[in-house]
């Protein structure tokens, strides 16, 4: 495999890294790591605690830490204030440390992040490539929060072309994006490149166990779980009208975990109608999480409508490694739903759509046998979604640059 010349480096710019717990700093620090190999990569991270110390192992990136401050995610203004002045330092450090025969490579979380890198690289001459995790401002159009045909959305359309058409290199890690892109005048299929996130747990199927404790004695049930964040991407309402349809399906229980916007809504629908074939648990620590995916029979990703190419499909892939049945709730031609369809490991149902969800849980509980090699099915997929392979794209899309 090629290296690259030593007179340049890779400089990352992420809010999220290591030690942050985050999905998005745990799959940039595999990514800046793989690269520093045999690459020099300098890491501008957001978050605390990040920054590597002098004199540690030269194949393993250098980490300077940006000064950043996080609020609560429902504190919108406060937020915008932090992104704002976190995309402010970023830039003034790759202005700083960015050369010409740099490739400099960005995530698009957050969504100010990549406008003041890739101009400071642009600015310094050096190559550009831009990993997608959310489209703005796409996302916040389907999830209702701006008009598409306001101010806002118009100018963030009008800074995407011209921040698209200047980077050498996007990276996609859903098929459904590349629609989304190709929409700006001279984006081209060439530019961009998809390769899927990896799983993060261990690959392997796991058999359901009486014993396991999240069960809490319901093994004869069948169980649906869901977990994870739950953002303005997300319809957990759908499952919760779901689980009312559900309610006299004596066999079936509903094992709901999660955090954010969505969970803040799901604990106060259930607290104004206490349906008892659903039990709310608070975010499992991740030293519980392979048990905790292991206790449901099926697992439910439910998106809003519209959605599709706009919000990060990362959760999927654990379900895969565990091995169990998937329902997702979204377009057909959504990556996850492409997925579950491609490999047969579960069921794709209309987004915000409770009744189909409903009928899609209870065809699981008609045949668990069924149900049950779906998820075999699933661990055997997980094996296409490696970090290894992942990886190796990375090196060779940023390679190229060179």
């Amino acid at each position: 495999m090629p290296t690259m010349q030593k007179s340049g480096k890779i400089l990352v710019a992420s809010q999220h890294y290591l030690p942050d717990p985050s999905t998005t700093a745990v799959y940039m620090a595999a990514i800046a790591e793989a690269l520093a190999i045999d690459n020099q990569v300098v890491v501008l991270s957001g978050s605390p605690g990040s920054t590597s110390k002098a004199g540690e192992d030269r194949t393993k990136p250098t980490v300077i830490e940006i000064k950043n401050w996080t609020p609560q995610k429902d504190a919108l203004v406060r937020r915008a204030i932090s992104i704002s002045l976190l995309a402010l330092r970023m830039f003034f450090s790759t202005l700083m440390l960015a050369r010409r025969n740099d490739i400099v490579f960005c995530v698009t979380t957050p969504f100010t992040l990549p406008y003041a890198v890739i101009f400071a690289a642009r600015l310094r001459g050096a190559a550009t490539a831009l990993l997608i995790y959310d489209l703005y401002p796409e996302a916040l159009e389907r999830a209702e929060l701006i008009n598409p045909r306001s101010l806002t959305a118009r100018l963030m359309r009008l800074a995407n072309a011209v921040l698209f058409r200047s980077l050498d290199a996007i990276i996609t890690i859903g098929r459904d994006v590349e629609a989304l892109l190709l929409a700006y005048k001279g984006v081209t299929q060439k530019k961009i490149t998809f390769i899927p996130n990896w799983t993060l747990l261990p690959v392997g199927y796991r058999e359901l166990t009486p014993d396991n404790r999240f069960r809490a004695g319901r093994h004869s049930q069948l169980i649906v779980g869901l977990s994870g964040t739950l953002g303005f991407t997300h319809s957990p309402r759908t499952v919760f009208e779901a689980a009312r349809l559900l309610k006299e399906d004596k066999d079936i229980h509903l094992i709901l975990s999660g955090w954010g916007i969505g969970w803040k809504q799901l604990c106060e629908l259930q607290a104004s109608d206490r349906l008892d074939n659903i039990t709310l648990l608070d975010p499992v620590p991740q030293a519980e999480l392979v048990e905790f995916l292991s206790s449901a029979d099926v697992w439910v990703i439910p998106y809003r409508r519209n959605i599709a190419g706009v919000s990060v499909p990362s959760r999927l892939y654990n379900l895969l490694a565990i091995g169990r049945a998937i329902i997702v709730a979204a377009e057909s031609y959504s990556e996850a739903a492409l997925v579950i369809t491609e490999e047969n490991i579960g069921w794709v149902v209309p987004p915000e759509d409770p009744r189909q969800l409903a009928d899609a849980i209870r065809l699981a509980a008609s045949d668990r046998a069924a149900t049950i090699q779906k998820g075999r099915r699933a661990a055997e997929a997980a094996k296409h979604y490696s970090p290894n392979a992942a990886m190796a794209r990375y090196r060779q899309v940023l390679l190229k640059l060179r």
